[in-house]
C-alpha cells in the first residue's frame, strides 16, 4: 500500500521537518489549485511526471507558471525522448493519482526508480508548496527540509535549471 498523507505527516515529523497544510477542494490542475488554495504563501509548483524512451523515469518539478522546453530538457539530462508517464505508471511507482503528483511520492519509490529533478528557479523560495500526496490539500516546507526529505527516501535530487525564460 502506498503512503497516506498521515503516513507523510508522520515522516517528516519523525525527521523534525516543520509543514503547514491547507485543507481545499480536488485541485487536478495548476488553474484550479491557483483558484482553490487561498493566500499559501511560498513558491506554487508543478510537476511533471515523464518517462524518456529507454524507460527512465523523472519527476520534474518547476514553478507553477515555468515554461519547460521537454526537448532541451531531455539534452540537459542526458535522457532519451520524453513523454509523459501514463497514469497505472504513476500508481504503480509512486503511489498517487494524476493531479496529486508531488515530490512527497518519493516515499513511495523505495526502489528510486524515479530520478527527482528540482527546477534551479524553484529552489530560489524559501518555502514551497505541494500536494502532501493528496489534491485535497496543500503543505508547505522550507526548500532545505524538502532535500532532507528526499534524502532520507534515498532520492538525491537534482536542482537544475529546467525553466525556460
Amino acid at each position: 500500500m502506498p503512503a497516506s498523507s498521515a503516513d507523510l505527516f508522520a515522516f517528516l515529523d519523525r525527521l523534525g521537518i516543520s509543514h503547514n497544510t491547507t485543507h481545499h477542494s480536488a485541485a487536478f490542475t495548476v488553474d484550479q489549485a491557483r483558484s482553490l488554495r487561498g493566500q499559501i504563501p511560498g513558491g506554487h509548483t508543478k510537476n511533471l511526471f515523464l518517462k524518456d524512451k529507454k524507460g527512465s523515469l523523472f519527476l520534474v518539478v518547476a514553478l507553477e507558471h515555468a515554461p519547460i522546453d521537454l526537448k532541451a530538457l531531455q539534452h540537459t539530462l542526458g535522457a532519451a525522448r520524453f513523454s509523459f508517464g501514463s497514469a497505472e505508471l504513476l500508481r504503480q511507482v509512486l503511489g498517487v493519482e494524476p493531479g496529486a503528483v508531488t515530490p512527497f511520492a518519493a516515499i513511495n519509490d523505495p526502489d528510486r526508480k524515479v530520478t527527482i529533478i528540482l527546477d534551479a528557479a524553484m529552489m530560489e523560495h524559501a518555502v514551497l508548496n505541494y500536494h502532501p500526496l493528496d489534491n485535497t490539500m496543500t503543505t508547505s516546507i522550507g526548500r532545505e527540509d524538502l532535500l532532507k526529505f528526499l534524502d532520507a527516501t534515498g532520492h538525491r535530487a537534482q536542482v537544475v535549471p529546467v525553466s525556460q525564460g
